[in-house]
């Protein structure tokens, strides 16, 4: 519980506006392991990354139980903070949120990604919905008295309508603001790339800023300029995993 502590403390240390913490996302014990020994001052899960690895596909297809098995294993192998993409808390009420987030802190994890996106539907859920259910997370967290990180995720510019992302900056502000006041650490908004609008939400807003960078699209020291505080890859480093393997299987069985 100390060590459990102590990295939840540092991981939340390591966000800081201008000086971004980069994870580069693993997926299982091997994975991290990797990403560890290269380097990584924490490791942090992708859903997609994490299911595909398991035979699901995104969205809380994979069981909760077996989400919390693969967070042990990775919790085990590195000595490093590991924070656990949760997508929607496996539940749509708050209370079974708060619980099923009890059990992801015995894993050992020091900090989870929560998302508004209504998984398996359409939309986002509503703000005073989604912080009743972040409230439960930081009740969870504070019974067990572990400092989670809580990474709010909003998916506002990241939804299948055309909207111009300036237009939903105003539906971005409420939601970060409506995180933080329900104990969230961070808001991570995937889907928003234009260097002015990160720096727009950086400085209105007190949450610690999340850019998810797709490959090389966005330079890093761009993305710091912009006063981004963490970035991640999201599904990326899976998927260019995956790609190199099936290339040296196919030198091998295709000459």
């Amino acid at each position: 519980m100390v060590n459990q502590i102590g990295k939840a403390t540092e991981f939340a240390k390591l966000h800081v506006k201008g000086t971004p913490l980069v994870l580069y996302n693993a997926w299982d014990a091997g994975s991290a392991k990797a990403v560890a020994d290269g380097g990584a001052m924490a490791i942090a899960t992708g859903s997609w990354s994490v299911a595909a690895a398991q035979g699901f596909a995104d969205g809380q297809a994979l069981p909760l139980d077996l989400l919390l098995q693969t967070a042990g294993q990775i919790v085990r192998a590195v000595d490093l903070p590991v924070s656990v993409d949760f997508e929607g808390g496996y539940a749509t009420e708050a209370k079974e949120v708060g619980q099923n987030a009890a059990r992801l802190l015995d894993s050992g994890a020091i900090g989870l990604n929560f998302e508004d996106r209504i998984v398996g539907g359409d939309g986002l859920h509503p703000v005073a919905d989604q912080a009743r259910k972040i409230a439960a997370i930081r009740a969870a967290a504070e019974a067990a008295g572990v400092p989670l990180f809580i990474n709010a995720r909003s998916d506002v510019f990241f939804q299948k309508n055309s909207a111009p992302h300036a237009d939903l900056m105003d539906e971005a502000l409420t939601r970060a603001k409506a995180c933080a006041d329900a104990g969230a650490n961070g808001i991570f908004v995937p889907g928003l790339s234009d260097l002015g609008l990160i720096k727009e939400l950086s400085d209105s807003q007190a949450l610690p800023v999340n850019i998810m960078r797709m490959g090389d699209s966005t330079d890093i020291g761009d993305l710091a300029s912009a006063g981004a505080a963490r970035i991640s890859h999201g599904p990326g480093p899976y998927i260019a995993a995956m790609e190199a393997l099936s290339k040296a299987a196919a030198q091998l069985y295709q000459g």
